[in-house]
């Protein structure tokens, strides 16, 4: 009974580190760094709710929330399937809505890119600048 329990505790907290790392490690700060995954956008009914940097979510604005980001992070979002590309500052944290996701743009980020029919799309997202390397 001891042995099971010690078995079951040690493979969940190696289960909940490999997902914190995997989250972690996806993408470095540094401009020209690349990710690929998806990407999907916020519902209107987050206006003007306060993102994780503080600032209130505003739909018209080209941002996007990024798991490991720093804010004010400038990158570019192209889909995969359509080459339509948009620039956007990072200043939230997410998308939390599975592994694959990468990047949750603001409603006209993704009109930008003609995503609004589609939900999710596939993306490559590049580091364009970050906070004080401008």
């Amino acid at each position: 009974m001891r042995a099971t329990l010690l078995l079951l505790a040690t493979t969940v907290s190696l289960v909940g580190c490999g997902t914190t790392l995997a989250a972690r490690s996806t993408i470095r700060a540094a401009p020209g760094s690349v990710q690929q995954g998806y990407a999907s956008f916020y519902s209107d009914r987050l206006a003007g709710h306060a993102t994780a940097s503080g600032e209130p979510y505003n739909p018209t604005a080209l941002t996007a929330a990024h798991r490991t980001l720093p804010f004010g992070t400038r990158v570019a979002v192209q889909r995969i399937d359509t080459g339509a590309r948009v620039e956007v500052r990072i200043n939230d944290r997410g998308p939390y809505a599975g592994n694959r996701r990468i990047v949750d743009l603001s409603r006209s980020a993704a009109e930008a890119i003609s995503m609004i029919r589609a939900g999710v799309v596939a993306v490559t997202l590049e580091v364009v600048s970050t906070p004080g390397a401008r």
